[in-house]
């Protein structure tokens, strides 16, 4: 149980650790963080300042119900057809129709597109910042329908007098004209109403299709239904000239109101023309059935009905109204609704029990004499045609003042108006989004160099392979401001060995620890000279060597520092020597020992150069002239400290590790990974030597490294 418990709190102290970790990594970045932070601001910043403000128009149209209005309550029953009520979505998609918008497209000629010519991506911003003006306004511009490409560049010739020069894609000139005047030339015809800029200012000018210019304002113009069912529609445009939109959205309301007022004038037009075309037809029946009568009268000297074939016309008369009655509102009914409705049936039953009781009045007038029939049927006729064209002229009347007073059911509340601040870009936002995007873009920039990054931080990764460390030397910066002013020729060669320009410093301290720790490693290796080597170059292996070279020289031992890199070796740069007349030169035989080994400016400090760059340098290591050299050097120094190319570039430190009493091997503090160190420790054993310990260089301050954040916090230097 209590192994259970310390398991967990091990785990919890390893997450503890990682989570500090992570947010310490965070910390070391910092200044990479808010570096790309702030060029992301500055990038929103810039993008809110140059993107082009888009403005936006709405206005209101009002559609009402048709019922009980117009037609439908002078008309009755035969009004109905009148008066079906049309969904919003229904208006939205007559609104969006060609109908409506080819008018608007064609009445602001917007098929063709003028614009002032810009720098690409930020020309239009700077000029908008700079108070730059440049318009161009086209009310007319036809090209030829054999062009395939209307694409054409304008030019301003004369700012003053206001002249222009006309140009295809290829350069060919189309037509020059002056502001205000239509201008032809073989079958081109343009129109400039405005042109406003400097002499020399171009300004793009094309052409699209009819077609392509509705589509374009159908997916722009945007309505909506405010609120559900209230029959209010919203119209709305955005753009980035204020008087353009307006006008469009003014344009397409004021059609479709002048539509929807023709649309309800045809209905009662054609419903007018029809009655119309009617009544002759109905008033000759009429004229003949009265002549008829008035014959059979003056034949009959004046006949006249008796009471019971009175009444008999009076309800046969009635019948054929109601019958007539019925044929309208059937006419009307087939058109909605199919023979099985309701409504349709019960129209059929009416219809068939009129016509019944017309068919046994019939056979009641039968029973008449027949003079009494004959008046009867003539006065039925009289009668029945006489109603139907006072019916027909009543009907005519009222259609011609529905057709003068329409108004139709839409109404325009609020016309289009622009509003004074641009809807986009929203600057505040972009800023925001922009900055925030940077700082999440830098953390992962930041956790992504952090997970593919295997560099050593701590010392027990190392000592976890098997190998003691020796020492950890903190990152000096006096050395990096030396090797800065040494690369600008500001300083002497003698000021870049920081055991002499700056003794007190704390990477010299930890040397000094070093010295210490070599006197246990050698006291029983097989002579005293020391390979100081490392996996990879770049690590700081030569500042190491100089400098504890120096240190140990100071202590009153004679010191002898070897450059074995005999390819890109530069120990000379912190003695003011040059690199000819050294190691490759004594190896090849040109020169001797005592013409190779220079004495520094550090007393006890003795220098062999790297010498003339060899065809062969491994080849020379494995010469007897070199370990004669070994010997040599072994028996007449203190301490011979030789410095190597990484072994995992060449074979040179196995060499002359064989010969080398004792090997110590260098790594960069978060630059060397614990794989490289592991393979050249493997390396090294494959050639039988061992690594007797480690250097850990360069170790830095941080937040993310425990070790290396409280490994130094203080400088131990005298007072001034």
């Amino acid at each position: 149980m209590s192994q259970a418990i310390n398991s967990t709190r091990d785990t919890s102290t390893s997450d503890e650790i990682d989570l500090a970790k992570l947010f310490g990594q965070l910390i070391d970045a910092r200044w990479l963080i808010l570096s790309i932070t702030t060029l992301f601001a500055i990038a929103g910043i810039a993008f809110a300042l140059l993107s082009t403000p888009i403005y936006k128009a709405d206005a209101l149209v009002q559609v009402e119900q048709k019922s009980g209005n117009g037609i439908s309550s002078l008309m009755g029953d035969v009004g109905e057809m009148f008066a079906s009520e049309s969904s919003a979505t229904t208006e939205i998609e007559i609104i969006k129709s060609r109908m409506i918008l080819g008018n608007t497209v064609d009445k602001l000629n917007l098929t063709t597109i003028a614009s002032p010519a810009y720098m690409p991506i930020i020309g239009k911003g700077l000029s908008r910042l700079l108070g730059e003006e440049k318009a161009i306004k086209v009310s007319r511009f036809d090209v030829p329908s054999y062009i395939d490409k209307p694409n054409f560049t304008l030019v301003l010739d004369n700012a003053e007098e206001r002249t222009y020069s006309l140009f295809d894609l290829e350069g060919n000139e189309i037509l020059t004209g002056q502001v205000g005047e239509l201008v032809k030339n073989q079958g081109y015809h343009l129109f400039v109403m405005q042109l406003d800029g400097d002499a020399g200012d171009t300004f793009n000018l094309s052409k699209i299709s009819r077609i392509d210019a509705i589509t374009h304002l159908q997916k722009e113009l945007a309505i909506t239904e405010k609120g559900k069912q209230s029959g209010v529609l919203q119209f709305s445009l955005q753009g980035e000239n204020k008087a353009k939109i307006e006008a469009i959205i003014n344009d397409v309301t004021q059609n479709y109101f002048l539509q929807n007022i023709a649309r309800d004038s045809e209905e009662a037009e054609k419903s007018l023309d029809f009655l119309s075309a009617q009544l002759p037809a109905i008033k000759d029946k009429l004229t003949t059935s009265e002549n008829t009568l008035n014959d059979f009268r003056l034949e009959r000297k004046s006949v006249d009905l008796s009471l019971e074939a009175r009444s008999a016309l009076d309800v046969i008369v009635k019948l054929e109204a109601q019958l007539n009655e019925l044929t309208f509102k059937e006419s009307e009914i087939s058109q909605r609704f199919t023979k099985d409705h309701p409504a349709y049936k019960s129209l059929l039953d009416k219809r068939a029990t009129l016509v019944s009781e017309r068919k046994r009045l019939n056979q009641q007038v039968q029973k008449l004499p027949k003079t009494q029939r004959e008046v009867l049927r003539m006065q039925r006729d009289v009668e029945l045609n006489q109603q139907i064209y006072i019916q027909l002229l009543n009907k005519t009347q009222e259609l011609n003042i529905i057709k003068a007073g329409t108004v139709g059911n839409v109404r325009i509340l609020d016309s289009a108006q622009a509003y004074s601040a641009a809807v986009k870009p929203k600057k505040s936002l972009i800023v925001v989004l922009a900055t925030l995007l940077g700082g999440m873009l830098s953390v992962a920039i930041v956790l992504l160099k952090v997970a593919f990054h295997r560099g050593v931080e701590n010392p027990d990764e190392i000592e976890a392979l098997g190998i003691p460390v020796y020492a950890s030397i903190p990152k000096s910066n006096w050395q990096e401001k030396l090797d800065i002013r040494y690369n600008k020729k500001k300083v002497k060669h003698l000021e870049t060995l920081l055991a002499e320009s700056n003794p007190a410093d704390l990477s010299i301290e930890a040397l000094r620890g070093l010295r210490t720790s070599m006197h246990f490693a050698m006291m029983e290796a097989k002579n005293n000279v020391v390979m100081i080597t490392g996996p990879a170059p770049n690590i700081g292996k030569s500042f190491v060597a100089v400098n504890f070279a120096a240190v140990i020289a100071k202590t009153g031992q004679k010191v002898l520092v070897v450059d074995a890199d005999m390819r890109k070796g530069y120990l000379q740069r912190y003695f003011g020597m040059q690199w000819d007349n050294g190691l490759s030169d004594y190896l090849s035989g040109k020169l001797t020992l005592e013409q190779s080994i220079q004495a520094s400016e550090v007393p006890n400090l003795d220098v062999l150069t790297r010498g003339q760059v060899p065809p062969n340098p491994s080849e020379l290591l494995m010469t007897k002239r070199f370990s004669d050299f070994i010997d040599w050097a072994s028996a007449n120094y203190d301490l011979v400290l030789i410095d190597t190319p990484p072994v995992l570039a060449v074979t040179d430190p196995s060499i002359v590790g064989a010969l080398a009493g004792t090997t110590l091997m260098v790594g960069r503090f978060d630059q060397t990974s614990v794989k490289e160190i592991d393979v050249a420790r493997h390396r090294f054993e494959q050639a039988g030597i061992e690594v007797k310990g480690f250097i850990l260089n360069a170790v830095e301050k941080k937040a993310s490294s425990s070790y290396g954040y409280g490994y130094y916090n203080y400088s131990y230097e005298s007072a001034k």
